[in-house]
């Protein structure tokens, strides 16, 4: 029996094997060891708003915001948002309870003219008492250490799936390419997010690669998204899967299972997908040690659960946010009035 206790598995024979276990126990062994390094009640709440949309030069076959699939999709491209309106979606994600505020970009990588956009957008956020993430592509060295000099907290840049099927997720960049960029990020001392999208027609030994991959960083990333594949109409692999079938739930909640115990003080975040999960699934997916999860009605250019259900959800498990911001900020005790009030009705976040 592998020992639950261990921080960390490095073979890839483990990791399959804790695929193979009987549900109940593979859900036992993560909380267990979920437990061991987390509050088992709390979860982190993150925020997440796309600051430039659509006409990538990627040809990621899952997304819509790629420039490869822009006339099967339809997806209308947009500019850079004015930070204003970054300011105040980040007001409202505050006030909402999230606790960290992201921000992605569709690019291939980060220009030059972009930098000092992003600094001032991270010290403005992190003016508001928010943690700061991004997800812009890759970045070279110096770009890490700009960001990481004002004060970014985290990087997200997924490795997506296993390197044996990332040739048939993307092109432009190789799975090489990805590696480097996290390994500019930690060396810049900036928080690593990585992780995957499941459902995307890989096989469970890909899965398996996936995970393995993670425990052979210098250090597993800090925090780690388990996407569920939302198949996008006109993408080439949301076209496959629509065609072919989706991946059963039960094999994403086993693949977060297995994150959590090969990664045992990793945050497992449940990101895209949810929108299609009932209570039921996404109360097995917290079982199985994922303590984050995205508030919102939108990630990027997918719909997700609205806010509304999530709290409802959390208050039936019993689950609180971890360093929640008060959901309401008073500005004036007479009137009553809150901080979003203030906020223009073209708030990227509005309601």
């Amino acid at each position: 029996m592998i020992n639950i206790h261990s921080p960390t598995y490095k073979s890839k024979e483990e990791i399959a094997r804790l695929f193979d276990l009987p549900l109940m126990d593979l859900l036992m062994q993560a909380q267990n060891v979920h437990r061991q390094h987390f509050n088992a009640n709390e979860v982190q709440i993150s925020t997440l708003l796309s600051i430039k949309t659509g006409n990538c030069p990627e040809d990621c076959g899952y997304c819509s915001q790629s420039g490869h699939h822009r006339d099967k999709t339809g997806l209308e491209a947009e500019k850079r948002l004015e930070i204003q309106k970054v300011i105040n979606a980040a007001k409202r994600a505050r006030a909402s309870g999230s606790s960290r505020f992201c921000m992605g970009a569709a690019w291939k990588h980060p220009s030059a003219k972009d930098m000092p956009y992003l600094v001032e957008l991270i010290s403005e956020v992190k003016n508001l008492g928010l943690e700061t993430c991004m997800t812009l592509g890759m970045l070279k060295p110096e770009q890490a250490k700009i960001l990481a000099d004002a004060g970014l907290d985290y990087y997200n840049h997924n490795l997506d799936t296993s390197r044996n099927y990332y040739s048939k997720v993307t092109s432009t960049r190789s799975y090489d390419d990805r590696l480097e960029t996290l390994e500019h990020v930690r060396n810049a001392g900036i928080n690593v997010c990585s992780g995957s999208i499941v459902g995307m027609g890989e096989s469970r030994e890909d899965r398996i690669d996936w995970v393995h991959e993670l425990t052979q960083m210098p250090i597993p990333p800090q925090s780690i998204p388990v996407n569920l594949l939302v198949p996008i109409e006109g993408t080439p692999l949301g076209d496959k899967v629509l065609a072919e079938g989706k991946l059963s739930v039960i094999e994403w909640i086993r693949t977060i299972a297995v994150t959590r115990i090969c990664c045992p003080t990793s945050y497992v975040r449940l990101s895209a997908g949810r929108e299609s999960l009932t209570d039921g699934e996404q109360a097995l997916a917290f079982m199985a040690g994922a303590n984050s999860f995205f508030y919102g009605d939108k990630l990027l250019t997918t719909g997700n659960q609205s806010q509304a259900n999530d709290d409802r959800l959390m208050a039936q498990l019993g689950l609180h946010p971890e360093k929640a911001a008060p959901r309401l900020k008073v500005i004036d005790a007479m009137t009553g009035k809150s901080e979003l009030d203030d906020l223009p009705q073209d708030c990227p976040l509005s309601a």
